[in-house]
């Protein structure tokens, strides 16, 4: 039977400039992280250190360790193979001085066979940049969105920088390593085709082998929820088919279940085994409807025969340092992905194809996995040695990502069919490659050939051919960001895209993030360090001129500029997935740029670089609920779309209340709410409830839902409408009681209090609140849970609540 070594200890880290100096190396890991680990480098998270460690990445490093003897007469078997997972990324492995071999893609692994070998195991890193620019000296350059060379080396595109993340261009071994020992034959890929036939659940797994006997008789045994069956191989090949009666499907959370099966795999010289494999699947169907109809070009996910309001986020790297993204760490943030009631999650072209650990999450969890290409805002060559580094990249992570249910999309590209069209590509390559080639030709022969139970998509965006604008909203996926660098977020009202693959609004992270990140600075919103941790062009600019429509600009104001402009943020994705959902099936999706952080940034994220949660966050869970109410204006006048995504028809009482801003209800009527599954009713707000100028608004309760969107709600769901931006209404002076118990602060209106919010993390840096955004009526309460506050004595605790909650105010 094969025998797995893992060889994770004993490594250090070399310079070659360094005269034999060494240090420990963690492995799996990069050089950053031993640097820091040994006290070499400051924190480049922290200040304005990241300018302090680019060194690093101009550097070669290397890693050693002693390999033991590899005899087969020592271990009993054959062959013994060297296996990296995963190496970063251009590198010399040499043993004993002898070369093994030179690789140059961080995004495939590596095996060489050392059998009968010992010595010193060095692995010699290249820097990227060494890399990157030799390839771009044989290929020529070409245009992208930032001036790094990331498009040149087969690397993580954003450890060169992003509009959101630092430039540490990192090195080392970033996947396990280990030796493997095995006899006459070894598994070397399982490709399970896993479909449904009328209720049956079908495995058809392709089996390749390696071999050291070539004339020994081989065989393949499969096992699959109680069903057996067993297939000879010929040559190097074999296929088993499996039919498992009455399969429990595997659906998307919110749509059913995620039953999981274990795929056993043997393989047999008579009665030995001498290898095996256990794939967890789940048996479903998937299907992408880019059918034409009178809006356009459609885009529809449809699973198990379901067509689904995708209720996405876009993925990208959880940490710069990858290995320092555990198990536990994806599960920790795909879950909070989860209880915000996202069910798709897009993995971006700039970043990795993601460790196993996360798609193993998503299984359990019930997350679609829409997975990129690993290609970001750049012409990318198609000459060689990219195209082969491109084609083996392609072909191993689409066998090996396959065998997981959650995996509904591949997608050719992010951003570079459209690049190609509006960013001056075009002249600039003067007929160069730029990757065409291989969104429109290689990668869906690839998939086609590989794993032709899920649908492909040349990139994102892109209208389905050239036939359209490759953004074009009426046709395909839609990125919509002019509305961010150019224009204010009501305009995400103005049109109905097919499918919003990607959309945001900046905020800042959270007070105690800061407070971590950049210690001791006085903050401003262009303070030193924060002018470092905002990444994007013009950023700050842009929150400014996004916030000046509904609000006055707060000078000199620190805390109050952070609470509006995570106000806003969570204001202005509302704008957008309140309209689009409201206008399903016409658009059949929203993807949020962006869940997560990879270090402490102001950002379009929804969860920081520390894992705080914004207000976005929170407000997602309203948003991405199976049923939402929204108010809005159309040709008309206004109307109440209630949106129920969920497999019960909607059944319930409608309130709708004309309200002064003092709190007098001007008008109110009570009627019937029908909205059947999985539909959208729309209900004409009578003329005579109409807020009539600023100081009036609506509100809409429904009841019927299990969950509140609003205080207030009585249980049910609450939408509201001011007529108005903000700095136009005169509200009240907000009053309120707080009253503090253990785990949980409640808040009592004596006004109407617009937008309230506990920032937890000002009690203390381990706090959290489970509930963000919320507007009482006067009389109304919310009680707000809170985690790791050790709650002071007497009135201590209540003044400290009070420092910590924010409002909207009236403008001074």
């Amino acid at each position: 039977m094969l025998r797995a070594t893992p060889l994770t200890e004993g490594w250090i880290l070399r310079h070659p400039d360094d005269t034999g100096a060494a240090l420990p190396a963690a492995v799996p890991g990069c050089v950053h992280t031993d640097l820091l680990a040994a006290g070499l480098i400051p924190d480049p998270f922290l200040g304005r250190n990241e300018a302090d460690v680019a060194w690093v990445g101009r550097r070669e490093w290397t890693y050693e360790r002693h390999l033991s003897s590899a005899s087969p007469h020592g271990s009993g078997h054959e062959r013994t193979d060297l296996v990296f997972d995963g190496l970063d990324t251009a590198a010399e492995i040499t043993l004993d001085g002898e070369p093994l071999g030179r690789v140059r893609n961080m995004h495939r692994s590596y095996r060489f066979d050392v059998t009968g070998r010992q010595g010193c195991l060095a692995v010699r890193f290249d820097s990227a940049y060494t890399e990157a620019e030799a390839v771009r000296a044989l290929v020529g350059e070409r245009p992208g969105a930032y001036a790094e060379p990331y498009a040149h080396i087969r690397k993580m595109a954003c450890s060169f920088g992003w509009d959101w993340g630092p430039t540490l261009v990192t090195a080392g071994i970033w996947r396990p390593v280990r030796l493997e020992s095995w006899s006459t034959a070894r598994i070397d890929r399982v490709r399970p085709l896993v479909t449904v036939e009328e209720g049956t659940g079908v495995v058809e797994a392709h089996i390749e082998v390696e071999r050291t006997r070539p004339e020994a008789e081989l065989a393949v045994e499969a096992r699959v929820g109680g069903v057996r069956a067993r297939a000879a191989v010929d040559g190097t090949t074999g296929v088993v088919r499996l039919r498992v009666p009455d399969a429990d499907l595997w659906w998307p959370r919110g749509y059913g279940g995620q039953p999981l099966y274990e795929l056993e795999l043997t393989l047999l010289h008579g009665a030995e085994a001498l290898d095996a494999r256990r794939l967890r699947i789940g048996f479903r169907t998937v299907e992408l409807d880019t059918s034409a109809d009178a809006h356009g070009t459609g885009f529809t996910l449809v699973v198990n025969g379901e067509r689904l309001f995708a209720r996405g986020v876009n993925w990208i790297p959880d940490d710069v340092f990858l290995s320092r993204v555990t198990r536990e760490r994806y599960r920790e943030r795909l879950g909070q992905a989860a209880a915000a009631g996202v069910d798709l999650v897009r993995v971006w072209g700039g970043g990795i194809y993601e460790s196993a650990d996360f798609y193993d999450a998503c299984d359990e969890l019930g997350l679609l996995v829409w997975q990129d290409f690993p290609f970001a805002c750049a012409a990318y060559p198609e000459e060689q040695p990219l195209r082969g580094e491109v084609v083996a990249e392609a072909r191993e992570n689409v066998v090996r990502l396959m065998p997981h249910p959650s995996l509904v999309l591949w997608n050719g590209n992010n951003e570079n069919l459209w690049g190609f069209r509006d960013w001056g590509w075009e002249p600039e390559l003067a007929g160069d490659s730029w990757g065409e080639g291989y969104y429109l030709g290689l990668l869906p022969r690839v998939v086609a050939d590989l794993d032709p139970t899920r649908p492909y998509t040349a990139g994102s965006p892109w209208s389905g051919s050239w036939a359209h604008h490759p953004n074009d909203p009426a046709h395909g996926t839609h990125h919509s960001w002019e509305v961010w660098n150019r224009r204010g977020w009501a305009d995400y009202r103005l049109n109905v895209p097919r499918f919003v693959a990607e959309f945001g609004w900046q905020a800042p992270p959270a007070h105690a993030t800061l407070r971590r990140a950049l210690p001791g600075e006085e903050l401003a919103p262009d303070s030193p360090g924060m002018l470092h941790h905002q990444k994007a062009e013009d950023g700050n600019g842009k929150l400014e001129r996004g916030l000046a429509p509904h609000f006055a600009l707060p000078e000199g104001d620190f805390d109050r500029w952070h609470y509006l402009t995570q106000l806003n943020q969570a204001r202005a994705v509302a704008a957008g997935i309140e309209h689009w959902r409201a206008h399903w099936p016409v658009c059949a999706g929203t993807i949020v740029w962006q869940l997560n952080d990879c270090w402490p940034v102001t950002s379009w994220a929804a969860i920081d670089g520390d894992g705080r949660e914004k207000p976005l966050y929170h407000e997602l869970k309203r948003l991405y609920a199976d049923r939402l109410l929204t108010l809005g204006e159309r040709e008309g006048g206004l109307v109440l779309a209630a949106v129920n995504q969920s497999a019960a028809p909607w059944a319930g009482e409608l309130t709708l209340r004309r309200m002064s801003v003092a709190g007098e209800v001007v008008a109110a009527t009570h009627t019937d709410l029908r909205a059947a599954a999985r539909t959208v009713a729309d209900v004409r707000v009578p003329p005579e409830l109409v807020p009539d100028g600023p100081k009036e608004f609506l509100v809409a309760d429904a009841s019927g839902s299990p969950r509140s969107s609003e205080g207030g709600g009585g249980g049910g769901l609450r939408a509201l409408y001011f007529p108005v931006p903000d700095r136009d209404i005169p509200y009240p002076r907000p009053e309120f009681d707080v009253s503090v118990a253990p785990g949980a602060v409640t808040v009592t209106a004596r006004t109407l209090v617009r937008d309230l919010l506990l920032q937890a993390d000002r009690l203390d840096p381990s706090a959290r609140a489970d509930t963000g955004l919320v507007t009482l009526l006067p009389g109304e309460r919310v009680t707000i849970g809170v985690d790791g506050w050790r709650i002071p004595g007497g009135q201590e605790a209540a003044e400290a609540v009070r420092a910590a909650l924010y409002c909207v105010e009236p403008a001074r």
